[in-house]
């Protein structure tokens, strides 16, 4: 199960845009680029485990 996390891991990094690099407020994202936050930020914390 872990590798399925860390490819998909990978996956983000490539298809996903970084939100950080294009200097994204999150208190003033919107709906779709929170949803990109989270989305990453699960998929990294279960390739972490």
């Amino acid at each position: 199960m872990k590798n399925i996390f860390r490819v998909l891991a990978k996956l983000n990094r490539v298809l996903l845009p970084s939100l950080t690099k294009m200097r994204i407020d999150p208190i003033k994202a919107s709906k779709f680029q929170l949803l990109l936050i989270g989305w990453r930020y699960y998929v990294t914390k279960k390739s972490l485990d």
